[in-house]
This record gives C-alpha cells, sequence and structure tokens, in this order.
C-alpha cells in the first residue's frame, strides 16, 4: 500500500476504506459531533507549528487538520448529504462571489476597502437586513475572547465605538473599579457578570490595540510556564521542592526568571 507519493485522491480512498466494514472499529465509530474536538485540536496545533515557525511541523499539522475535513466528508458522503465537489464548489462560488473586485467590476485598492465589499456582499447573500444579525451571525462556539473581538469589530461598522485608546483605557479601569465593588460579597451572579465586563473591556483595549487577545493570552500563558519551570529547577538545584518554598522564595526565583525568559 505504501507509495513514494500520494494525492488528493488516494486520502480519499484512504478514508473510505478506515470507514469501511473491513476497516478500523474506531474510525466507524466516529460522527461529526464526537469528531469536533480533534478538529479543534489540530486547529490549534497548526497554530503551535506556525509561532515555531516550524515548516516540517507546520506539514505535517496541516494533513492532521485535512485529513479531519475529509473525514467529516466521508461521513456526509455516506448519507448522500454532500461531497468533496459540492465542498470545492462552494467555496470556489464564495471566492469569486466575495471577490468582485478581482474577478468583478468594483475596486478596491486596500486591504480595509477589500473587507468593506466583503462584509457588504456577505450582508446581502445572507440576507441580513440589520446591525445585530451580524453580530448573531458570529458562530457562537468560537473561543470567547476571539468572539468578543469579532463582535466589537462589526459594532464598530456602524459608529457604535470608542474615538481613542485613552478612552478604553478609562473604561477598562471603570470596569475594574465595579469589580472591586462586587469581590467582596457573596452575589457570585454579579460578580461573574462584572467580571465578564471587565474581560470584554480588554478585548476592546485589544483590539484598539491591533492586539489578537487569543493569540497574546496564549503568549503569556506559555510564557507563564517557561518561567514557572524556571523557577521549579532553580529550586531543585538548592535541594527543595516547590511545595516546601514560602512565597517570598518562589517570587525572587520568578523576578530571576523574567530575566532569563
Amino acid at each position: 500500500m505504501l507509495k513514494e507519493k500520494y494525492s488528493f485522491s488516494d486520502l480519499i480512498e484512504v478514508m473510505k476504506i478506515l470507514r469501511s466494514d473491513k476497516g478500523c472499529p474506531w474510525d466507524r465509530e466516529q460522527t461529526h459531533e464526537s469528531l469536533k474536538k480533534y478538529l479543534i485540536e489540530e486547529t490549534y496545533e497548526v497554530l503551535e507549528a506556525i509561532d515555531l515557525n516550524d515548516k516540517n511541523k507546520l506539514c505535517e499539522e496541516l494533513g492532521d487538520l485535512l485529513l479531519q475535513i475529509i473525514f467529516h466528508v466521508q461521513l456526509a458522503t455516506e448519507k448522500d448529504e454532500f461531497g468533496m465537489d459540492e465542498i470545492i464548489t462552494g467555496i470556489c462560488k464564495k471566492m469569486i462571489l466575495r471577490h468582485t473586485h478581482v474577478f468583478g467590476e468594483d475596486k478596491a485598492e486596500t486591504a480595509e476597502d477589500v473587507v468593506t465589499n466583503w462584509e457588504a456582499i456577505k450582508k446581502k447573500e445572507k440576507g441580513i437586513v440589520n446591525q445585530t444579525d451580524i453580530l448573531k451571525d458570529v458562530p457562537s462556539n468560537l473561543p470567547a475572547l476571539m468572539r468578543s473581538y469579532k463582535i466589537q469589530q462589526k459594532a464598530a461598522q456602524v459608529g457604535f465605538d470608542w474615538d481613542n485608546v485613552e478612552d478604553v483605557l478609562m473604561k477598562v479601569f471603570e470596569e475594574i473599579d465595579e469589580l472591586k465593588h462586587v469581590y467582596k460579597g457573596k452575589d457570585m451572579a454579579r460578580i461573574n457578570d462584572e467580571m465578564g465586563d471587565v474581560l470584554f473591556s480588554i478585548v476592546n483595549l485589544s483590539r484598539f490595540l491591533k492586539v489578537q487577545p487569543e493569540l497574546a493570552l496564549t503568549g503569556t500563558i506559555n510564557k507563564f510556564i517557561k518561567r514557572f519551570g524556571f523557577i521549579e529547577k532553580e529550586a531543585l538545584k538548592r535541594g527543595k521542592k516547590m511545595d516546601e518554598m514560602s512565597l517570598k522564595e518562589m517570587e525572587e526565583l520568578w523576578e530571576i526568571a523574567k530575566t532569563e525568559n
């Protein structure tokens, strides 16, 4: 079965075999629902490969992601719902119809012009008549930071936005002050609400600073893990485990870790 080189059609055939009666028991049991977590995992592994600037890893992870797409296509094909031809036809039509500045008569001199045209065409295609429906059209199962960012972007399209970053900063401080007034209480619904407002305002600040909050937070998480690992290694060098150290000792190592990572 192994060959030196495979084609796209080979991948489709491999998946058909895996799903067949003579194929793999695990693959035969899968559904669109059961595969959701793998689609998410593979997407994030692609993002990690990009962050690492590892071309070999990116090639591998894109293959894993493509496999998930082929898996879903095979499930749909088995039920005569749609196949790869329908998917390819659909996306080609969408790209042509939404790039009227390339395949039509419209003009777009900048990336911003392209986004404006894209949103207008998308709105027309979906029969959206108001901006609220545009906000609702943002997928609800996106990561919350990413969803917040996109919703704020779309609200800003009709002028519902701050004038400058200083105003946004003031709003962040205002929301933190409101959280300060409730965090010692027992009203968890109110605390939850105010915490959400703080996070939403932070996302808004990220948008004004042209920072993707999801990616920024991911970077900070990775940085935290590196610094935490540094503390643990240094503690072991000193003959201690972290749970035997005082917070002051760990903070001292943390400050050193900040200069290392």
